[in-house]
């Protein structure tokens, strides 16, 4: 039998062993300002983010909803209840190491992998001063990164679900409640109105065309389609 594949070697290895853990075990050396930062944000990031993280009619806004209180004590208050209409990603983020990764893997969108270390230490830092987590002048390294995390305005607010992350837990698979009465076909509970086809553009001409997740095609239909077919 032909032998197929070969050994992985060092080299790429290390260029597929990019993950950074919650501890910040793989977190690289270096470092960015929040001022180095801003300018990277502005070029690359404030399109799709905009330029104070508010975000634009597709993605969602990622700062806002916190205080200086929520930073005191760790929890987003404004988490609990309806009293904000978004989730930012500064109201929910527990672990500064889960955004500088992700950061680090998918960003920018159209050319994800392409900032170099310090370019995402630098975009985290002025991410951050947008939430009053650091000031302007701040400097994030490999070294602080850590004392900062202390300061995420829901680090204390993450839920540890035992059953789910340990080998020996039940999990949701032995839940009665969600196997009982299952059905036995699906069908399609919603679709997209006509009128909202094409509002923001093509979806699917938005995304990166590689990975498990690809955008609608929400292209108009040709207007034979719409009015009822071809005569």
């Amino acid at each position: 039998m032909a032998r197929i594949g070969r050994t992985a070697t060092p080299a790429e290895l290390r260029a597929w062993d990019i993950d950074v853990r919650g501890d910040f075990a793989g977190l690289p050396p270096g470092s960015g300002s929040v001022a180095a930062g801003a300018k990277v944000w502005e070029a690359k990031c404030a399109a799709c983010h905009g330029v104070f993280g508010e975000s634009n009619a597709v993605f969602a806004p990622l700062v806002g909803g916190t205080s200086k209180q929520d930073i005191a004590s760790g929890r987003a208050a404004a988490l609990v209840g309806d009293g904000y209409p978004h989730r930012t990603t500064l109201m929910r983020a527990s672990h500064l190491s889960t955004l500088w990764d992700y950061i680090h893997r998918a960003m920018p969108w159209k050319a994800p992998k392409s900032l170099a270390t310090d370019e995402v230490y630098g975009v985290l830092a002025y991410l951050l001063s947008l939430g009053d987590i650091v000031p302007a002048d701040f400097v994030l390294t490999d070294r602080n990164i850590a004392d900062v995390e202390r300061r995420l305005p829901n680090r204390n607010g993450k839920v540890f679900y035992r059953d789910l992350w340990e080998v020996r837990g039940k999990g949701d698979v032995a839940n009665p409640v969600c196997m009982t009465a299952c059905p036995v076909a699906g069908g399609v509970l919603s679709t997209l109105p006509e009128a909202a086809r094409n509002a923001q553009g093509n979806i699917a001409e938005q995304v990166r065309p590689f990975g498990p997740a690809r955008g609608t095609d929400t292209a108009a239909p040709p207007r034979a389609e719409r009015i009822g077919g071809p005569r």
